[in-house]
């Protein structure tokens, strides 16, 4: 009795259990029934989603966000989705039957947005739609671009500015019926907070004008300065019988180099000899006509003869005297013996040190054979290289800093000459210094470094050298936005070796990070946004 006692009560149960379960199972039917039949935002509009993913965009029950009011709103997936890739390779964006691809082109242009049109999947005519777009970038004020028709595209009325990071929204119109939509774009940026900055020693500064002292550092070259340099030629004929100075030696002015022996000199001092007697002979005459003609025992033509023929000697003897103190011989034309008529002395023009030696004994030289050089190395010049876009910046007077690494040492100089010219091949002017060289330390044929410094100037808008950093193939320094950088690629002017001048890219103001801004490089490198068009 007890056994049947227990059996029917384990009956009573389950059929308790049955029947709720039965229950509950009409109860959810026909709540999903009712659910499917009056939910405006569920699987019922399966041929929008379906458009959405013909577009690229991934479903959001596969995300496993469900399909509440705020994720199913079609308008709110066109504008959020990430556009897919066009034919061109640019976004592709599509509403209802009319599609909209938007490119960065770069080849051999400067950066330029075009716009490509499709209606049903097919190319439709660029003069069919009126297209805008506006990109908002980190710090900058929105920048409307107008679009005009190009060949089968809209090409925008702007370059596009590096880096290509911004968010976007185009406009377009296409009959009555007006679309939009909207894009993200990032390059070049990342975001870091102020406790990491503060961590790894990352300072911030703000752009601003500065005092700058323009330098430009160029390569030269020492050489002699041809102001104090001079070659020394005979200016006769003759045959060497001496030479008293060797490359090298230091010699004064006056000095004698070389001993030859001239026959045109002989003809020369000959005639020197034979001016001063027929001289000494016609004033001889000239004295005793006059004396005569005063004594009126002579007539008056014959003392105005006399006179005639000793000034005519008189100017003859000049001559001859003349063409000796040219040649730097008249000193020795008394010696009346042939040795002492042919001999004649080179001598140094000036004091300095013999830097050439063409001349040997026996040697029989022409009257214009250069045969030494003789330079003074007191003072040296440096030529420099000078690039066409650098002459501008170079006056005559600017100070330079020369350097010679052979050397270990280091001087200053004035800048006394820049070249009017530019080489037709190396598009190169020629610049100079004056070297002060006492020591005689600055050679001739040294190479040198030269860094020029012209007066300080007032730049409006200059940032800290240590902050200018090498990102692909742009000059920047990485803007501070709130808690992102972003590259900010400069057009950089002068430098004093503190600051440099900005031309163009960042505005007074802006904040960028000035000490170990490498850091903000290698971070955004490890975030590798990509270059996308």
């Amino acid at each position: 009795m007890l056994i049947e006692s227990k059996n029917k009560k384990s009956a009573v149960a389950i059929a308790a259990v049955l029947i709720v379960g039965l229950v509950l199972g009409v109860a959810i039917l026909r709540s999903e029934t009712a659910k499917s039949a009056g939910d405006g935002h569920g699987h019922a509009e399966s041929a929008a989603h379906a458009d959405d993913e013909h577009h690229g965009k991934k479903a959001k029950d596969d995300e496993g966000h469900g399909h509440d009011d705020k994720h199913g709103d079609k308008e709110h997936h066109d504008e959020a989705a990430a556009p897919s890739k066009g034919p061109h390779g640019g976004k592709l964006f599509t509403k209802d039957n009319f599609g909209l691809e938007l490119t960065i082109y770069e080849t051999d242009v400067e950066p330029e947005f075009r716009v490509y049109l499709y209606r049903d999947g097919k190319p439709l005519a660029p003069n069919q739609a009126k297209v805008s777009v506006t990109l908002d970038r980190l710090g900058r004020q929105p920048q409307p671009f107008a679009f005009a028709v190009e060949k089968d595209y809209l090409k925008g009325s702007a370059v596009v500015e590096e880096p290509h990071s911004f968010n976007g929204t185009i406009q377009a119109q296409l009959g009555g019926q007006a679309f939009e939509f909207k894009f993200e774009q990032v390059e070049a940026r990342v975001q870091v907070s102020d406790e990491q900055l503060k961590r790894n020693g990352v300072e911030i500064a703000a752009a601003g004008p500065a005092r700058i002292r323009s330098s430009v550092q160029m390569l030269g070259e020492v050489k002699l300065n041809q102001d104090r340099s001079v070659f020394v030629t005979p200016r006769l004929a003759g045959v060497v019988e001496a030479v008293r100075a060797n490359a090298g030696d230091r010699v004064r002015q006056g000095q004698v180099l070389a001993v030859i022996s001239s026959q045109a000199l002989a003809d020369q001092r000959s005639e020197l000899l034979a001016a001063q007697k027929r001289m000494a002979l016609a004033k001889t005459t000239y004295e005793r006509e006059k004396k005569l003609w005063e004594e009126k025992i002579t007539a008056e033509q014959d003392y105005l003869s006399a006179r005639q023929a000793f000034q005519e000697a008189e100017i003859t003897l000049e001559s001859a005297r003349q063409k000796l103190a040219s040649l730097g011989a008249l000193g020795s034309g008394a010696s009346t013996s042939t040795q002492g008529l042919t001999r004649y002395e080179i001598r140094s023009p000036i004091d300095g040190v013999v830097t050439d030696k063409k001349i040997s004994v026996g040697e029989v030289l022409k009257e214009d054979a250069p045969i030494f050089q003789v330079a003074d190395l007191s003072t040296v010049w440096v030529e420099l290289t000078v690039p066409a876009k650098e002459v501008n910046r170079l006056k005559v007077g600017d100070m330079g800093t020369v350097k010679a690494s052979s050397l270990e040492a280091q001087a200053t100089a004035k800048l006394s000459y820049v070249g009017a010219l530019v080489g037709e091949q190396s598009r190169n002017a020629m610049a100079r210094l004056v070297l002060a060289n006492p020591k005689g330390l600055w050679r001739p044929g040294l190479s040198v470094t030269v860094d020029l410094t012209s007066d300080e100037v007032e730049v409006p808008v200059a940032v800290s050298v240590d902050a200018v950093q090498t990102l692909r193939d742009w000059s920047v320094v990485f803007g501070r936005y709130g808690q992102q950088f972003e590259a900010r690629p400069l057009e950089l002017g002068r430098s004093d070796g503190r600051h440099v001048e900005v031309l163009k890219g960042l505005s007074a103001g802006e904040r960028y990070a000035a000490k170990n801004s490498y850091l903000i490089k290698a971070d955004i490198g490890k975030a590798g946004a990509s270059h996308d068009h």
